[in-house]
């Protein structure tokens, strides 16, 4: 590459079982009877970062600390960032500002605690803040966040806020908060997204490496890219009952993403959020 800017890596830690496709499907009141596999692929996802020598921010659920506390410790003391995804995966756009408030404190409060490391970033659930509940950055910003990675600026049946700029911006008159939207690649005046998730493991590698690069090169801007420990684990339970559509979303080519990821991890320059994006 002939520009080397470093992208920022980020991991939203939950499990399988947790994501938003499956939650008219999957009972919470049976996460804890479910198998778990969040602390064998998260652990995965640790090594393959070892093996590229990569440093990434781990956006974690309240939910997975709780029950995985060394799981915390590890990814602390392998130089990640830790970062809060909330407690149990409640998206935005379903909680009371008073609930927002309780759950985002509680959450970074519980990681400082089993990490040992202070939290300054956060993520929503399924990308669920945008223009109707903006007021969820000023919450973050008054609970001491510095930052947020929750808008992704396109136009999806679950999520986006296609107004929202492409890259970095602050939300919040006289703050120095920041909000990181998950990368989009302008096509012919519109924002597709580039940023990792779904999205990398259905598109062809060679279309997402195009569009990374054409970010960093075009825009000189740093990609933000995503992913979760359950799309390296293509053995994981299947759900006969989920929707069709959520089927497919959820377990097209798990069992080629890990070699894409890290083709990914080799061709790009990556980093934490913080390191990144924030100046201090």
């Amino acid at each position: 590459m002939s520009v080397k800017i470093t992208n920022a890596m980020s991991i939203d830690v939950e499990d399988y079982f947790q994501v938003g496709a499956f939650e008219k499907c999957i009972s919470r009141d049976d996460w804890d009877s479910l198998p778990h596999r969040v602390e064998q692929n998260t652990d995965h996802v640790l090594s393959i970062m070892d093996d590229a020598g990569v440093k990434a921010t781990f956006f974690t659920l309240g939910w997975v600390a709780e029950r995985y506390p060394q799981l915390i410790q590890r990814i602390v003391e392998n130089g990640h960032e830790l970062a809060s995804h909330g407690m149990a995966h409640w998206r935005v756009t379903d909680q009371q500002p008073e609930d927002f408030r309780e759950d985002v404190s509680a959450t970074k409060k519980l990681l400082e605690d089993v990490g040992g490391q202070a939290v300054r970033g956060y993520r929503a659930a399924s990308f669920s803040i945008g223009e109707r509940n903006l007021w969820a950055l000023d919450v973050l910003a008054e609970e001491g966040y510095l930052y947020s990675s929750s808008i992704y600026p396109i136009a999806h049946d679950h999520y986006g806020m296609p107004t929202a700029p492409r890259f970095a911006f602050t939300p919040i008159t006289d703050n120095r908060f920041l909000e990181f939207p998950v990368t989009t690649v302008e096509v012919m005046g519109k924002k597709v997204p580039c940023g990792g998730g779904g999205y990398f493991r259905l598109l062809p590698y060679g279309l997402s490496k195009w569009a990374m690069q054409r970010v960093n090169e075009r825009d000189q801007q740093a990609c933000i890219f995503y992913f979760h420990p359950w799309e390296i684990d293509p053995e994981q339970p299947y759900q006969k009952q989920a929707p069709l559509k959520s089927k497919f979303r959820h377990y097209t080519n798990l069992h080629i993403m890990e070699s894409k990821l890290r083709r990914a991890l080799k061709d790009f320059n990556w980093g934490r959020m913080d390191e990144v994006f924030l100046v201090s």
